[in-house]
């Protein structure tokens, strides 16, 4: 979801100043990186080469043109299958109303709107994990609720309010490959796993912010159950077999107050700032009714999808903010590592270091570990290398002095924490991978067009096209407390007249990079997010619709997979441990700037501006997709 509004008006330093003071040795390296990626590339900072050309995966199919039709696109060779979009019944509930017309209850047991993050959890058979059954867990981040209801929001009630946060949440699904000539995924229904879990289920809040005076409420005196989640964007999975869901935006649903305190500006909570209107028939939303609300809200959120009857819990340890994902490492002592990411323009990364270790022989016990542990948040350094400064009352400055009561206030808190140690101002943190087999780590920066302050060896003022980011942790180990950093690629569209513009992609062009993931195999695999406003026109005329792209990290080159219907989001990707049957989401096709009723048309292409997946004229549907090669062999290889 395209976030560009600006909530950090601190002095702390920006990455792209960073990059232009490099000293001369790594400003070199600067140069080779802005001319082109190659063999060079493989070992920065004196590092040795990610991987020997010998244990490079193959990347075999035929890169795509870019599109601007209202289909998916794939490689020859490839097929496409719908498996869940919304309105689609989890399991042997209501099936979706083609007007919109499904109640608020209905709602509850069919798929959110706008699937985002999502990760597959295969069933053990046999002792191994199955490739062709499994449950899905599928964030919907968030409605248009122009389409949610028949008549839009001509008005508003008490009904669409409880639809809207019943299309909210995650969806967590049983599904099944089916045999025979016609190989498809289709939902198990029933399915004892199956549920939806809503901006109105009970969650209970973990951690050391878990009972603190800011998350009591009237509702809830002890501070320890909230209900609902919302804003559900990347997610990650842990070890022991459960799925970490992050509320980003989690501002734009709550009414503030006319002059809003500090804090509440820090996380942009404003009067008549969200577009929801929940506030008018839900007074949890309205910041004057209940002003402690909002802190309840801006976590990661650990659902267990094998237990049904489980609430999922909010570990606080993790820090409140944006949270765009929250990506699950092992450090060579068995520590959990959290690594995540705060996306609004000149926001932070983060990473979050378990105290206790990781058992794999009792794996039942390991979301106690997201409880107890230290909370990091980066600042790269000039030279080419960076820190971890730790965010605990106490240290840094962090104390009673600098306004922080305890440790709850910190990372209730997290943003203004990470404002006073000094952390580095990004553009716009995304999604994290880690390479499966070198432990590197690759971070999104989408775009941030208020990027300022560049000279001729950081060109980039007014990144509309981003970037992404790589570091390697010292002694290859996820907990330590420093690492080197590098940009793997500088996006952009190498026609433009502009150099600024230009970038340095060896390969396909593409803008706006959100989704990362590295398949076993070690591709990394990235999807766009480029803004409705700019795609297929402005700088992005010739890039067409968003898309999915493949790079091999070590000798940069980066093919085009996959493009995506009009007006959508690429996003959520997943697949069998196989690696044979890929899984993507399509989100918002059709999504224009504000939210769309049925009687406002897209301008000069009739309502509605996309029809995916149906192509029948009626609501477009955001929807899980499966890949697959049509000898049935490895995706992408």
């Amino acid at each position: 979801m395209d976030r560009e509004l600006i909530s950090n008006s601190g002095t702390n330093p920006h990455f792209e100043r960073l990059l232009t003071a490099l000293p001369a040795p790594l400003n070199s390296r600067r140069r080779l990186l802005q001319v082109g990626l190659g063999s060079a590339a493989l070992s920065f900072f004196g590092l040795p080469a990610l991987a020997a050309a010998a244990d490079r995966p193959a990347t075999g199919f035929t890169p795509i043109a870019v599109s601007g039709d209202d289909l998916v696109r794939v490689p020859d060779g490839y097929t496409v299958q719908l498996l869940y979009a919304w309105g689609d019944p989890i399991s042997d509930g209501p099936a979706f109303r083609a007007d919109a017309g499904n109640s608020a209850a209905e709602q509850a047991e069919q798929a959110g709107m706008h699937h985002d993050g999502m990760h597959f959890f295969p069933w053990v058979e046999n002792g191994q994990p199955s490739s062709t059954h499994g449950l899905l867990c599928v964030n919907h981040e968030y409605t248009d609720d122009g389409l949610l209801h028949p008549n839009g929001m001509a008005d508003w009630s008490h009904a669409k309010t409880l639809k809207s946060q019943n299309a909210h949440g995650v969806s967590v699904i049983e599904i099944r490959l089916g045999g025979g000539a016609g190989v498809r995924w289709q939902l198990v229904r029933p399915s004892p796993y199956a549920r939806r879990i809503t901006a109105r289920t009970p969650v209970r809040i973990a951690g050391p912010a878990a009972g603190a005076a800011a998350m009591r409420t009237g509702d809830d005196r002890r501070g320890n159950v909230v209900f609902g989640t919302l804003a559900n964007c990347a997610m990650g999975f842990t070890p022991w077999g459960t799925c970490l869901s992050c509320e980003e935006n989690f501002d734009s649903y709550f009414n503030g107050l006319e002059q809003a305190t500090p804090d509440q500006q820090r996380y942009r909570i404003r009067k008549n700032g969200s577009g929801y209107r929940w506030h008018e028939h839900d007074s949890r939303f309205d910041v004057a009714t209940e002003p402690n609300e909002a802190n309840r809200f801006g976590w990661v959120v650990e659902i267990d999808p094998w237990k049904p009857t489980q609430a999922p819990v909010k570990r606080t340890a993790l820090g409140r903010f944006k949270h765009e994902c929250a990506t699950v490492a092992l450090a060579s002592d068995g520590r959990v590592v959290v690594y995540m990411s705060d996306d609004q323009a000149f926001e932070y990364l983060y990473k979050f270091v378990s105290r206790d270790r990781f058992d794999a022989g009792s794996p039942a016990g390991g979301g106690a570990l997201l409880d107890v542990g230290t909370l990091y948040v980066a600042r790269f350094d000039a030279d080419g290398r960076g820190r971890w400064l730790a965010l605990v009352y106490g240290r840094n400055g962090l104390g009673e002095s600098s306004g922080f009561a305890d440790q709850a206030d910190i990372l209730i808190r997290t943003r203004q924490a990470a404002d006073l140690v000094g952390a580095t101002k990004m553009d716009r943190p995304e999604w994290i991978a880690v390479h499966p087999h070198s432990g590197e780590v690759y971070c999104t920066l989408t775009n941030n067009r208020q990027r300022v302050n560049t000279d001729a060896a950081n060109p980039r003022a007014e990144n509309a096209f981003g970037q992404i980011i790589r570091w390697r942790e010292a002694g290859a180990d996820a907990a330590a407390g420093r690492f080197a950093w590098d940009v793997f690629v500088l996006c952009g569209d190498p026609q433009q007249s502009d150099p600024n513009k230009q970038g340095n992609i060896k390969g396909d062009p593409f803008g706006s990079p959100d989704g990362l993931w590295f398949d076993p195999a070690g591709r990394l695999w990235i999807q766009t997010d480029a803004s409705g406003s700019v795609l297929n026109r402005s700088d992005y005329q010739r890039l067409g619709n968003n898309q999915m792209l493949v790079g091999d990290v070590v000798s940069g080159e980066i093919r085009r997979f996959l493009t995506g219907p009009r007006g959508c989001e690429i996003t959520g990707i997943s697949a069998t441990p196989d690696a044979r049957n890929l899984l993507i989401n399509v989100q918002h096709p059709g999504e224009v700037a504000g939210r769309t009723d049925p009687e406002t048309p897209l301008a000069g292409s009739g309502w509605p501006a996309s029809q995916f997946p149906e192509a029948t004229g009626g609501r477009p549907r955001s929807a899980t997709l499966v890949i697959r090669r049509r000898d049935g062999g490895v995706v992408g290889s």
